[in-house]
């Protein structure tokens, strides 16, 4: 019988361990850390709102402070975001990675444009799905002006049903072009849910 290497328990290797609390590894971790959050943000003094409940504010000197959640990335939008961030580490013990300026959020890129806007685009996601085409066609995609031509009708096609391959590939490429609409680009909504 092979035994499994039990060094990097070091002294407490042979021991009985009993854990106390563990969030990831089950099926409701991810639920029990959204709650887990929601209820950091409350004891911070922000609240909900009522379209999108990940989406939370905090009145502060007669202005908002914001903080988007999505699973467990945040994008905070206030005057002192350091101050939250300095909160959530020091008081509320979080582990945060990638703090700074918002730069890559939910795979869209941000940026200021020389007015100072602050600006997003999703470049580097649609160059990253051009890859995912060209790896699995191996040529890159023609270029179209408009994604339906006139007076097609994709849902009168005839052609023959995809095989266990070619579904996956279709449903990758399909959820990949939602993920763009959701990311602010809007002209391909019709012709992405048509083929959907």
């Amino acid at each position: 019988m092979l035994l499994p290497d039990l060094s990097e328990f070091g002294d407490l290797a042979g021991h009985i361990l009993i854990i106390n609390k563990a969030l990831y590894g089950l099926c409701s971790s991810g639920l029990r850390w959204h709650e887990r959050f929601a209820d950091t943000l409350r004891d911070m003094g922000f609240i909900p709102r009522k379209a999108d409940s990940d989406v939370w504010m905090r009145p502060s000197q007669g202005i908002y402070k914001y903080i988007a959640v999505y699973i467990d990335n945040i994008a905070v939008a206030a005057h002192d975001p350091n101050g939250i961030v300095k909160q959530l580490k020091s008081i509320h013990k979080y582990k945060l990675k990638g703090v700074g300026p918002l730069e890559y959020h939910l795979r869209c890129m941000f940026e200021r444009d020389r007015d100072g806007t602050l600006l997003y685009h999703p470049k580097k996601y649609i160059a990253r799905m051009m890859e995912k085409y060209k790896h699995m066609y191996v040529e890159p995609p023609k270029p179209y002006v408009s994604l339906l031509e006139k007076g097609d009708h994709p849902e009168l096609d005839s052609s023959s049903e995809l095989n266990e391959d070619g579904i996956k590939q279709y449903q990758l490429l399909i959820g990949s072009l939602q993920w763009l609409i959701t990311l602010g680009q809007f002209d391909i909504a019709t012709a992405v849910m048509t083929m959907a």
